[in-house]
């Protein structure tokens, strides 16, 4: 009877042993792992910064794209509109 506790213990011991030892690698692993989700979400703020001011930089750039277009427009329809009259007063 006694032997068999002892080896019962020295069994649980083992198995206490190599699940310690597993517990350690997995918090190591862990703290890799949150070390790494940490810089991911460093780097992925970053870019997502860059990517709004991207965005910005677009749409400034179509407003005033649409302000130019319709400026051009209305130039040109002065324009027309004063070569249209140089020619009534330039004919005889």
């Amino acid at each position: 009877g006694l032997s068999e506790l002892r080896a019962r213990r020295d069994e649980l011991s083992g198995r206490i042993q190599e699940e310690e030892a597993e517990r350690g690698r997995l918090q190591a692993r862990i703290a890799t792992l949150c070390r790494r989700l940490s810089d991911t979400s460093e780097s992925l703020a970053g870019l997502r910064s860059a990517r709004a001011h991207i965005d910005s930089i677009i749409s400034e750039m179509d407003t005033a794209s649409g302000q130019i277009l319709d400026n051009s427009q209305t130039l040109l329809d002065v324009l027309k509109k004063e070569m249209g009259a140089l020619g009534k007063a330039i004919e005889p």
